[in-house]
This record gives structure tokens, sequence and C-alpha cells, in this order.
């Protein structure tokens, strides 16, 4: 019901949304952090313009399967989460578009929603290259623009 945003977005419900998802988002990046803190390290230097997980992991001299394995589980349910509640949202707004005749909340959606999907898209391809490319140490250049633009181009 996308047009029923203030009826629905009432403050009880933002902040059970909220609590919501930093509840998961804490418990899950703690369990990530605590497989990464487990790791003895034997390397200092970090390759990559920013420190993720995946860059601390390649510090290690053990074995990381069980990171490699929960950071892939972690990281395939958060994208498939992600595309299917942003789909289901789109899907949502399109059918009221078609519903309405209205010309100035139709532009107003395209508007609103172009630009918001092409940020979301960018997001989206540049972080699955970055990940991608972690598996491939020799394509660590293209990793790096990746990156770069993962962090620049939304915000710009």
């Amino acid at each position: 019901n996308p047009l029923r945003y203030s009826i629905i977005m009432t403050n009880k419900m933002i902040i059970r949304l909220s609590v919501s998802a930093w509840g998961v988002a804490i418990v899950l990046v703690g369990i990530l952090l605590g497989l990464t803190i487990r790791l003895s390290r034997c390397r200092s230097t970090i390759l990559n313009p920013f420190c993720d997980n995946a860059s601390l992991f390649k510090l290690s001299c053990e074995s990381v399967f069980i990171n490699n394995m929960y950071g892939l589980t972690f990281t395939i349910v958060l994208f498939i989460s992600s595309i299917g509640s942003i789909a289901l949202t789109y899907m949502k707004i399109a059918a009221e578009c078609f519903i309405s005749k209205n010309k100035a909340m139709n532009s107003k959606a395209l508007k609103t929603c172009s630009t918001h999907l092409t940020v979301y898209l960018i997001m989206l391809i540049s972080g699955s290259i970055i990940i991608i490319l972690h598996r491939f140490p020799h394509y660590s250049d293209y990793r790096k623009v990746a990156a770069l633009l993962f962090h620049i181009i939304p915000g710009s």
C-alpha cells in the first residue's frame, strides 16, 4: 500500500522496524566479527583501499573456510532479501501507478524510483564485483576500482 504511507508508518512501526533492522545487523555482523577475531595473523599489509573482512581473512595463516562459508551465506541471504524486498516494493508502486491515472503522481513516482533504482543497481553491481574478485587475486586492481565506485558514485 505505497500510497497509504502515513497511515501504515506510525511512530510505533518505525521504532519496530528500526529495532529489527539494527538487531539483525548487530547479530549477523557480530558473528562475522567473532569469526574474524579468532584468526591469528601472519601478515600485516592490506592490499585494498578499504579494510573489509575478506581482506582481514587474507592476513591469516589459518584456514578461513568457516569464515568464507558464513560470509558467502550472509552475502547471498542479504542480496536475495534486498533484491526481493525492492522488487516487491517496485511492483506494488508500478501496480498503483497503473491503477491510478494521475499523471503528476505517476511522474513523481517514476522520477523518484528511477534515481533510487539506478543508485541501487550501481551499488549492487559494484558490490558483487568486489565480492567475486576477492576470489581472484590477479584481478586486484579491478577490485580496487569497484570498491571506489561502490563508495563514490552512489554518493555523487
